[in-house]
């Protein structure tokens, strides 16, 4: 038996059943897709963008991470194992974590955050008057990337109220192999659980959850999974020979308030206005 195989259907057998439930590229959301994204905390789209959009996005980052592209606007992190000197790379680009900053500072991913396709899923979700409160884009090398642990959102980000809307969208197939999006459906409703510091993480305590539940959710290259700031996800480690290249679109409502000290952060705009005495 392919190892690989193996271990995705002892995942399967631990975690639970995949989502086969594929979408299509529309303007709008369905009133059925909308009850499924209310009901469920989440919803993939597939085809968000066009082939020539992804391949143009896969090209950018690859000169980011192995051609000596320069950009002083963006945040790079180094996968923690990496940084310790506990695992040894080729190449700088093979040992990248997380990249910050791309909608704002690189234009084809300026285009990616507000593409029409993504914003028109959002409207009905979040509402008109929509604003960005972050975006990083997520690798996994080959060998190299590891587990995010279950974690909600909402419990990251001083924002009220806490029904946010992530885009998370794969640059590359997302297998259970690479390291897939994991999810706790309809887990959302549940509101905050308690999270707690562990080596390299922040995650829920591991007595709140109850993963019998789970839904792996393999997707397509320039897919969306469209998900509910409260609801549970997890990626595994990269286990296989092949990257896994993803970005996280966070979205909120622009009648959202920060709860944190101070004013807070100045929220990248996305469409739509600005309200007195909510996020800037």
């Amino acid at each position: 038996m392919n190892p690989l195989s193996h271990r995705s259907s002892l995942w399967q057998e631990r975690w639970g059943k995949r989502d086969t439930r594929c979408g299509i590229m529309a303007t709008s959301l369905t009133p059925e897709q909308l009850e499924s994204y209310h009901r469920d905390g989440y919803l993939v789209i597939a085809d968000l963008v066009s082939p020539e959009e992804l391949a143009a996005l896969r090209e950018r980052l690859r000169d980011y991470t192995h051609g000596g592209r320069e950009n002083p606007g963006l945040v790079f992190q180094i996968e923690p194992r990496v940084q310790r000197g506990e695992l040894r790379v080729a190449q700088w680009g093979d040992g990248i974590r997380k990249i910050d900053g791309l909608v704002q500072h690189d234009d084809r991913f300026h285009r990616l955050g507000t593409h029409p396709n993504i914003l028109s899923i959002l409207e009905p979700i979040l509402g008109p008057d929509i604003k960005m409160f972050r975006n990083s884009l997520l690798l996994k090398p080959p060998e190299v990337g590891s587990q995010k642990g279950w974690h909600q959102d909402s419990p990251y980000w001083p924002i009220a109220p806490m029904a946010l809307c992530s885009c998370w969208f794969p640059l590359d197939d997302a297998t259970p192999e690479n390291g897939c999006m994991v999810v706790l459906p309809g887990w959302h409703k549940k509101g905050p659980l308690p999270h707690v510091a562990v080596t390299d993480d922040y995650v829920i305590v591991e007595d709140c959850l109850d993963t019998s539940e789970a839904v792996m959710c393999p997707m397509k290259a320039g897919s969306g999974l469209f998900f509910h700031s409260l609801l549970p996800h997890y990626t595994a480690p990269n286990r296989s020979d092949t990257w896994r290249r993803a970005i996280a679109l966070s979205y909120m409502s622009a009648r959202s308030r920060y709860t944190g000290e101070g004013e807070g952060p100045v929220y990248y705009p996305i469409q739509g206005q600005t309200f007195p005495g909510c996020v800037r």
